[in-house]
């Protein structure tokens, strides 16, 4: 059996030196022969697969418009070289060199200097030089644990307002001006405390076509000032405290009159409460907080009596204040669906299980390039510790279109 494993062996080496001595042949008449693969040791790395054929045409895959016959005699010549070899591997296994997975390492890269002295090379192994490189001195990177962020703007705004609304005013063209900063605790370095701090104030003025005693009105005044403090319970959970205050800083009257709606400290609104707090964030596209407080205490005080009717707030005729335990809570959204557009929402509730008072505050920001923004803002209220209107009953609305100048600074992590 091994003398006829030889034999065949010897014969596959014949077959193919037969078949490369032809080719050679045919190639005499060049003045140079290029070497053949047949030569090689067999080393497997594929299956060898022909290209398919036109089913039109029967020609080959590779073709030019014109004078392809060279082309088409290499592919032809390195079509049977490569079949040759593919079927001495298949046929006699025991004469393939290597697999291509299990080649030895090529030799190192090196150098070949001569000795003409003594006639002889040698390799040497190539010398690398390695630069020094001294990096550049950096700064340390800051850590910031109160992360800031600071929106101002200024614009030209177009309101309406419902008769009833509770610190007066009128459909009016303005001009707005509001300021925004959030302080908040870093929790990527203090994972489990929530301390958030918001501060806005917004100062609308407009100039009054009704009113023959002034020539502007303040038709937006709204100071609001609110903070979270929050150990993590689970997960995103936090217990929590909540505090909240608002008021208004200039006075405003009624159209035509002089009879004086809302001052400083008049009214002014505080609430405090304990709970839990819900606290989402998913990077700074969308931010969710729900604050949810089934202790709570709410204030509610008016400075001036004596110009101001207290009952417009809920507080008892003749009397500075009007406090009241019950619960409350406040949800927060803000979802910024691309650069330019985003929306922010707040909705805020309070109860003493004998009334229930509530604000729903929407802002839609477009965004117009870096400094251009346009804003729909819409206020819905709902108060039942003051008089029933008639039109409205204990609903109260306002919304503001605004075009304007905005700037934004912010500090990241």
């Amino acid at each position: 059996m091994r003398k006829m494993t030889t034999l065949k062996s010897c014969l596959a080496l014949a077959a193919m030196l037969a078949m490369s001595l032809t080719m050679a042949a045919e190639q005499s008449d060049r003045p140079d022969v290029e070497p053949s693969m047949l030569y090689a040791p067999l080393v497997f790395d594929n299956y060898d697969v022909q290209p398919a054929a036109h089913a039109d045409k029967g020609t080959e895959l590779y073709a030019l418009d014109a004078g392809d016959g060279w082309l088409q005699e290499a592919m032809t010549n390195s079509s049977r070289t490569r079949q040759t070899r593919q079927r001495a591997m298949i046929d006699h296994p025991q004469l393939v060199a290597y697999n291509a997975n299990r080649l030895p390492e090529a030799p190192p890269e090196g150098v070949i200097p001569s000795d003409p002295r003594q006639g002889m090379l040698t390799i040497a192994p190539a010398q690398v030089v390695v630069e020094d490189v001294t990096p550049p001195d950096t700064p340390p990177v800051p850590i910031h644990h109160w992360l800031h962020v600071f929106n101002a703007s200024l614009q030209f705004t177009q309101a309406y307002i419902s008769g009833n609304w509770y610190q007066g005013g009128e459909n009016n063209l303005a001009l707005l001006g509001s300021i925004n900063w959030n302080c908040n605790l870093n929790q990527d370095l203090h994972p489990n405390w929530l301390f958030n701090n918001a501060l806005s104030y917004k100062l609308g003025i407009a100039t009054t076509h009704g009113d023959s005693i002034r020539k502007y009105l303040i038709n937006e005044d709204n100071f609001l000032f609110t903070s979270q403090l929050g150990y993590k319970a689970v997960k995103n959970w936090y217990y929590s405290a909540m505090l909240q205050f608002t008021t208004q800083f200039l006075n405003n009257y009624k159209v035509n009159t002089r009879t004086m709606t809302a001052a400083f400290l008049s009214p002014a609104e505080l609430n405090i409460g304990l709970g839990m707090t819900y606290n989402y964030k998913k990077a700074d596209d969308r931010m969710f907080t729900l604050a949810i407080a089934p202790l709570s205490y709410n204030l509610k005080y008016c400075r001036n009596i004596t110009d101001i009717d207290p009952t417009r707030f809920g507080i008892d005729a003749g009397k500075h204040s009007k406090s009241a335990f019950g619960s409350n809570f406040e949800a927060k959204l803000l979802w910024r669906f691309n650069p330019s557009v985003m929306l922010t929402s707040r909705l805020y509730m309070f109860t003493n299980y004998q009334y229930v008072q509530g604000d729903w505050e929407n802002t839609l920001d477009l965004s117009i390039g870096k400094y251009l923004t346009t804003q729909l803002f819409t206020h819905l209220r709902f108060d039942r510790s003051r008089a029933r209107d008639v039109d409205w009953n204990y609903w109260q609305f306002k919304e503001i279109l605004s075009l304007g100048i905005v700037y934004r600074f912010a500090t990241v992590n």
